[in-house]
């Protein structure tokens, strides 16, 4: 368990809100981070891991255009990824995760490439097609370092907004 999600749980639970995790490139590794945290039924709604491109329109209401355009590894796909966590799962904040972990690029993009999202009460564009905010990375390292640093960077991206909701301050 990571100190980064242990105080997500903790500023969830504080806030008596929750929230739910879309996935690719992560596989399900934000949901065991969020998971490994005593306490994190109370704040833990669920997650889809959609691996498959297909799956981020059908299950997370992903634009198909957008998907057909740009392809999966996309700021405005992660947005819409996060925010169709958020309403599918019927949780106040969605996370996602969209890149390419590699050992090939995809998309168009290279190996490294990755995008977080989050949309919450606070967040610019939250709940609408847009997504929420979203922060563009590229990363270093073999296949598994790309991966948790991804990990790492949704959950740093969702305590900056959790952080801005505690002190009453809407972050954009």
């Amino acid at each position: 368990m990571s100190s980064a999600a242990a105080e997500v749980v903790r500023l969830l639970t504080v806030h008596g809100t929750t929230v739910a995790v879309a996935e690719s490139l992560t596989g399900g590794l934000v949901s065991a981070e969020i998971t490994s945290v005593p306490g994190a039924s109370k704040v833990f709604r669920g997650s889809v891991t959609a691996y498959a491109t297909d799956l981020k329109h059908r299950l997370l209401g992903v634009d198909a255009e957008l998907l057909a355009r740009k392809g999966a590894v996309d700021a405005q796909v992660a947005g819409q990824m996060a925010a169709g966590a958020r309403r599918f799962l019927g949780a106040d904040w969605g996370i996602a995760t969209t890149g390419v972990a590699g050992p090939d690029p995809q998309d168009g993009q290279a190996v490294g490439t990755v995008f977080v999202a989050v949309d919450g009460p606070f967040t610019q564009g939250s709940g609408s097609a847009r997504g929420g905010k979203v922060r563009h990375l590229r990363l270093n390292g073999d296949r598994a370092e790309i991966r948790m640093e991804s990990v790492r960077s949704v959950l740093a991206l969702l305590l900056e907004e959790l952080a801005g909701d505690q002190t009453g301050n809407e972050r954009a």
